[in-house]
């Protein structure tokens, strides 16, 4: 009910060259990405390459980020840490790993009973994920994605056109390779929950795109003959961008939220989220909409 924009006249089909040109860039680097994930070049969580996972109570509290330069400087410098809230237990995974799970543990222990000397460390409970088991989560994890996008093309397809939802699982895929890409140029830890995130981004994404392929079918319902679609197109878009705008700045406000006051375990999470959100939106205008416009153009 709130519009921040009202009456805007953009000509966002105009702009399709130049945005095809920044998502053929984005994709590319993603396929690169998605690549070097798939020959272990990239950094790949424990969920992916296999290590050790511990659940370690301490008799005292102790600060998680304390905790986590301490095993660093130990030598353990992959350790993802998560605090058990209120229950002073610490959920610790790390790529060591080891024929004797009892090796591990004790360097763990060794690490933070000398850097902690009046604070007793037992491990209650502890478990080692298999190169093997890391390599099914990989490959479960691309499917689960894959399936996604033959779901969205189903789904556009029979709420709209077969052209429709190719053109939304092109934005779809455009998406979820950008995040890949950059994850990668940072040097971001994959795990299972960015594969989560990746997932959220492609549903968000499919949901901004509906909303406006929604009113483009309105407006062509009311299209004379000498309507060019083009105009269709831009007159849809322009009609929902304030209520795309409102809705990702609510969206982005309790992201920015998680990201300064979630910590470091959730900090990953949400800035995936954070990022997908405007490359979603992005894609929904500047890529799904004008996939369909040259498709009937060039074809009808």
């Amino acid at each position: 009910m709130i519009e921040l924009i009202k009456n805007t006249n953009i000509d966002f089909i105009g702009f399709r060259k130049k945005a095809f040109i920044l998502s053929i860039m984005l994709v590319a680097l993603g396929l690169f990405a998605f690549v070097m994930v798939l020959l272990g070049k990239a950094n790949l969580s424990v969920d992916f390459t296999g290590g050790t996972n511990m659940h370690i109570k301490s008799s005292q509290h102790v600060d998680i980020g304390t905790l986590r330069t301490a095993l660093i400087e130990g030598g353990v410098s992959d350790a993802q840490i998560q605090e058990v809230s209120g229950r002073k237990e610490f959920l610790v995974k790390t790529k060591l790993a080891d024929t004797e799970k009892e090796k591990i543990q004790n360097k763990i222990i060794s690490i933070l009973s000398g850097r902690f000397k009046d604070n007793k460390f037992e491990i209650l409970a502890s478990s080692m994920v298999g190169p093997g088991v890391g390599n099914d989560l990989k490959k479960y994890a691309i499917i689960a994605a894959c399936l996604a996008l033959i779901g969205i093309i189903g789904y556009i397809a029979w709420r709209f056109t077969l052209v429709s939802g190719i053109a939304a699982t092109i934005a779809t895929f455009h998406d979820v390779v950008a995040i890949l890409g950059l994850f990668y140029i940072l040097n971001k830890e994959f795990n299972l929950l960015i594969i989560t995130a990746l997932l959220t981004i492609a549903g968000y994404s499919l949901q901004d795109t509906v909303v406006v392929f929604d009113r483009i079918r309105e407006n062509m319902a009311k299209m004379k003959s000498k309507d060019d679609f083009a105009d269709v197109i831009n007159k849809s878009i322009n009609e929902v961008l304030s209520r795309t705008i409102v809705t990702g700045i609510s969206t982005l406000i309790a992201l920015g939220s998680l990201m300064i006051l979630g910590g470091e375990v959730l900090f990953d999470f949400s800035f995936a989220l954070f990022v997908g959100l405007i490359v979603g939106t992005y894609s929904s205008i500047f890529v799904a909409s004008p996939l369909v416009y040259v498709w009937r153009k060039k074809f009808r």
